[in-house]
C-alpha cells in the first residue's frame, strides 16, 4: 500500500515505488520472449549471444545490463525504457556527516585549490598506508592515489560527493583531513547534530 500524505517517509515511498512497478530485467526478458513467442535459442540466433548466457539472464544467475537488454529486446521489435526518479539515500549518522564534510571541501576545490592542497592530500595518503590494513581500504587508499597523482578534478568531485557505496566507503579513508578551515567545520557539523 502506497504511503499517504504530504510527510510520506522517503525511503518508504521509493521502496514502495521499486517495489510496485519495477520489475527485473530478467522478467522483462522472459516476458516479451513470451510475447513474440521467441525460444531461448531462437534469440541465440537472433542476437549472436549464446544460448548458456540467455539462460543465466533469464534465472537470474548472470547479471544482465540494461544495454544488453535493450539489446536483447530490440532483437524481438522492443526497447527498454528505464524509468528514473530522485529518492533519499539510507545513511547512517556518520556517513552523512562525512558526506555533509567532504560535500563542502567539493565547493572549495579548483584546480588552484587542488595544488595548495596536493602535499597535504599525499602526506595524509602516506600517513593513513601506515595504518589501514584490510579490503576494501587498501584499495581505497591505492584509489585515492590514482585520481591525485593524475590531478583528476571531476573524478574527486564526485568521490567528495557521491552518495553510492564506493564513494561512501572510499570516504571512511580519506585523505581529506586538515583541508577544511575550522569554521566551516563547525558551521557543516552543526546542523547535522
Amino acid at each position: 500500500m502506497l504511503p499517504e500524505g504530504p510527510n510520506r517517509d522517503p525511503l518508504a515511498y521509493s521502496i514502495y515505488c521499486y517495489t510496485a512497478y519495477m520489475t527485473s530485467r530478467s522478467d522483462v526478458l522472459r516476458e516479451v520472449m513470451l510475447e513474440t513467442s521467441t525460444t531461448q535459442s531462437g534469440l541465440s540466433r537472433l542476437s549472436g549471444v549464446r544460448q548458456p548466457s540467455i539462460s543465466g539472464f533469464l534465472s537470474g544467475k548472470v547479471e544482465m545490463s540494461d544495454d544488453q537488454l535493450n539489446r536483447l529486446l530490440c532483437c524481438m521489435g522492443f526497447q527498454l525504457e528505464v524509468v528514473r526518479r530522485p529518492i533519499v539515500p539510507t545513511l547512517t549518522r556518520s556517513e552523512r556527516r562525512s558526506w555533509q564534510l567532504h560535500r563542502r571541501l567539493s565547493t572549495l576545490l579548483n584546480r588552484q585549490g587542488f595544488d595548495d592542497w596536493r602535499p597535504t592530500i599525499l602526506r595524509n595518503l602516506d600517513r593513513l598506508g601506515d595504518h589501514v590494513t584490510g579490503q576494501p581500504h587498501e584499495r581505497n587508499l591505492d584509489r585515492w592515489r590514482e585520481i591525485v597523482d593524475r590531478g583528476d578534478l571531476p573524478g574527486l568531485h564526485r568521490v567528495l560527493t557521491g552518495l553510492d557505496r564506493e564513494s561512501i566507503e572510499m570516504r571512511e579513508v580519506s585523505p581529506m583531513s586538515g583541508l577544511l578551515p575550522d569554521e566551516q567545520r563547525r558551521d557543516v557539523l552543526r546542523p547535522a547534530g
